[in-house]
């Protein structure tokens, strides 16, 4: 026979299986890399429409591609924006273009960083964890200080100094 639940215990038990979602390691990670990636990307966004895209402007004259267009009613017109207020037909392939030169920078960016977080994360001396010291008798993990093996009591010997080095 079925049991029939109150409202209260699918409240608590939709609050239970809510808070063993939440507490796993993977949604607490999950949520700190998409914050910490937005907070990133505006700083990235900021280098490229604040550094970069002035760089490259002076460097190219002043020209900007954005404003860039074709009017596909074959009249001229001065602006896109007075091509706009027209109602003209046109095709603004401009803005493409510098979504994708800002593409590439933000991926420049992005590389460059990435590049240096890996050398420092390499540079980082690798600790080279000593190995277990394993019992001769019944080959089990033992503790490096002690002198009898947990397992099989057998006396380890002198071989491990005091301070568990080799001697």
């Amino acid at each position: 026979m079925r049991r029939i639940r109150l409202p209260m215990e699918k409240a608590r038990g939709l609050m239970q299986e809510f808070e063993e979602f939440a507490i796993k390691g993977n949604a607490i990670d999950l949520a700190v890399g998409v914050v910490i990636g937005g907070a990133f990307s505006k700083i990235v966004s900021s280098l490229v429409s604040d550094v970069f895209m002035p760089l490259l402007g002076r460097i190219t004259g002043g020209i900007d591609v954005s404003g860039v267009f074709l009017s596909l009613d074959g009249k001229a017109y001065p602006t896109l924006a007075a091509a706009q207020s027209a109602n003209a037909p046109v095709l603004s392939y401009g803005m493409f273009l510098q979504n994708v030169i800002d593409f590439f920078l933000v991926a420049f960016c992005i590389f460059i960083f990435l590049r240096y977080a890996n050398k420092l994360l390499r540079r980082k001396p690798a600790s080279a964890a000593a190995p277990p010291r394993l019992c001769p008798f019944c080959r089990m993990q033992v503790d490096p200080l002690a002198t009898r093996c947990p397992h099989c009591t057998s006396p380890l010997g002198t071989e491990i100094g005091p301070t568990g080095e080799t001697a």
